[in-house]
């Protein structure tokens, strides 16, 4: 996971072609969505999503002012994103961002949708 972090910060950074090569995972499809949220801290975001040619999906976002790679872990509903201490939980055109250092049943710190 630490060769692979660099790599893909920099695919977000640079705003690579969908084909970009990860070493070990094909990239083959990227979307970036724009998403406006409710909450204190955040109005907006925007998350580039990433799939694997091997299935694993990632999401890149910036949550605390930096750059974070998530990667989607199992969910029961909709897909489940973690990077550090936060979770990006997606289900149809709705997102909520979790910060888990306030519990896990914490309530999402931004409540948001596409637009």
């Amino acid at each position: 996971m630490k060769r692979l972090l660099p790599v893909l910060l920099a695919f977000f950074c640079v705003g690579a072609s969908a084909r970009a090569l990860v070493p070990d995972i094909a990239i083959t499809k990227t979307t970036t969505l724009q998403y406006l949220c409710t909450g204190d801290k955040y109005k907006s975001l925007k998350v580039r999503y990433l799939s694997g040619h091997n299935g694993q999906n990632f999401a890149l976002l910036s949550p605390a002012g930096k750059p974070l790679l998530f990667v989607q872990t199992l969910a029961a509903s909709g897909a489940k994103y973690q990077a550090d201490h936060f979770v990006w939980w997606t289900k149809g055109e709705q997102g909520d961002l979790y910060d888990m250092m306030r519990g896990q049943d914490g309530a999402p710190i931004a409540s948001c949708h596409t637009n």
